[in-house]
């Protein structure tokens, strides 16, 4: 009996068109649909193979099917799909990450961490009865309204007004943000002395997209934010157990009040969390701060027990002796073949990131915040990127994810692929 005809990625993308807007889910390119991964690699529905470099945007640091953690996950589907209710295995997820990250008292789980940025200003603004948020231009927080505030701005404004990147955001949402550049503290101080009796909280990525903090930067926000009574929001939903199994906080050694967490914490499922001190945490509580401080937070899929386990056993197998030594050893490999073509081929370009989140920046000068970028050639960008994949390179704009599963095959073929792909940018 012959096989039924395979449906090809054409099809499912024509598909798509009549029942999704543009084509796809929002997340990525809809001209190409994802039929499987394995380990470091992915294959498309025509069935391509490439070398993944998104890995789902961050989550899959172990890699596509990790044997381990489908068999967890596996042994927790006979158990039960979901609850609403309190279940052992979040409970024990909720441990690990207040034993792991350095301000975690107290978690509280939601479903994504665009969900948990949101709840994470709120309670901010429940704590302390302020109303304004500070953020960093190009900083990403998620989907609320608050955090499509100069995320992307196409129109570089006047600091600090905030420009809306989303149609649908209320006018009177940017009164109540507050937007600096990243890594400039002059800046923040001057902000901070002028509003800071009104600013609930400072809201920053660690590691800003791709962005390394400056020396002092992120210690002197902390020193600022105590002197002015200001709560101090890392958003780790990227950086959280990858930079390090303490996220950023174990690297640059500066502890936030709150900070948030997603990815790799669910194992390549929906889960995300708010991390922070027991007394800000508090305002959950309802029996400890009151009717009139009590931030209502629920979510069908919070604290989802196979999304739980697929974490703890992410986070057991990140927690063997050499995992993060791997990881690095692996981004600083890809990233010196990033250097030694495009140094060969002639082009202008910076590496910005760390060697577990990187990407090119095709520019001559150092990237230190948001207008940086957006100063750099965006177009030989996007064509580098598109002769990586014709290459057999999987990667989103922007970002460039190693992860575990990546074997020295694959990056044989990596260095081969930027090769081939700064040759024809040429």
């Amino acid at each position: 009996m012959d096989a039924p005809a395979r449906t090809s990625q054409a099809d499912w993308i024509a598909r798509a068109q009549a029942v999704l807007p543009a084509g796809g889910f929002g997340n990525f390119d809809p001209g190409i649909v994802i039929r499987e991964g394995s380990g470091a690699h992915v294959w498309d529905e025509d069935g391509r193979e490439y070398i993944d470099y998104l890995i789902g945007s961050g989550p899959m640091l172990l890699g596509h099917g990790h044997p381990e953690v489908l068999d967890a996950v596996a042994e927790q589907l006979g158990k039960g799909l979901t609850f609403f209710a309190s279940n052992a295995r979040g409970i024990e997820l909720a441990e690990a990450i207040a034993s792991s990250v350095a301000c975690g008292q107290q978690v509280r789980f939601t479903a994504s961490g665009g969900e948990a940025d949101m709840y994470a200003m709120r309670l901010a603004r429940a704590f302390t009865g302020r109303d304004r948020i500070m953020k960093f231009e190009g900083g990403y927080h998620g989907m609320c309204a608050e955090a499509q505030m100069s995320l992307a701005p196409a129109r570089l404004a006047n600091f600090p007004e905030a420009v809306a990147d989303s149609a649908g955001i209320p006018e009177s949402v940017r009164a109540e943000m507050l937007i600096a550049p990243f890594n400039d503290i002059d800046f923040a101080r001057s902000l901070i002395a002028e509003h800071g009796g009104e600013i609930a909280g400072i809201i920053v990525e660690p590691l800003q997209r791709l962005i390394p903090p400056a020396p002092g930067f992120l210690e002197a926000l902390r020193e600022e934010c105590d002197k002015a009574g200001i709560v101090l929001i890392f958003d780790e939903v990227v950086t959280g157990y990858r930079l390090a199994y303490g996220g950023a906080q174990e690297k640059y050694g500066v502890v936030p009040d709150l900070c948030t967490l997603g990815k790799i914490i669910g194992g390549g499922f929906p889960l995300a969390a708010v991390a922070g001190r027991a007394d800000i945490m508090a305002h959950f509580d309802k029996t400890k701060v009151g009717a009139e401080g009590w931030l209502m937070q629920l979510g069908t899929l919070s604290g989802n027990p196979v999304a739980a386990v697929a974490g703890l056993k992410t986070m057991e197998v990140l927690r063997r002796p050499g995992a993060y030594e791997r990881l690095r050893l692996i981004g600083e490999t890809v990233t010196g073949f990033f250097e030694e073509a495009l140094t060969e081929a002639g082009f202008a370009h910076r590496v910005v990131g760390d060697a577990t989140l990187f990407d090119v920046v095709f520019t001559d000068r150092d990237v230190r915040d948001y207008r940086d970028i957006h100063g750099a050639d965006m177009e030989r960008n996007i064509r580098f990127n598109a002769l990586l994949r014709d290459e057999g390179i999987f990667k989103p704009m922007g970002k460039t994810y190693p992860c575990l599963a990546l074997t020295d095959d694959d990056l044989d073929k990596t260095r081969m692929a930027i090769r081939a792909a700064a040759t024809k940018l040429s």
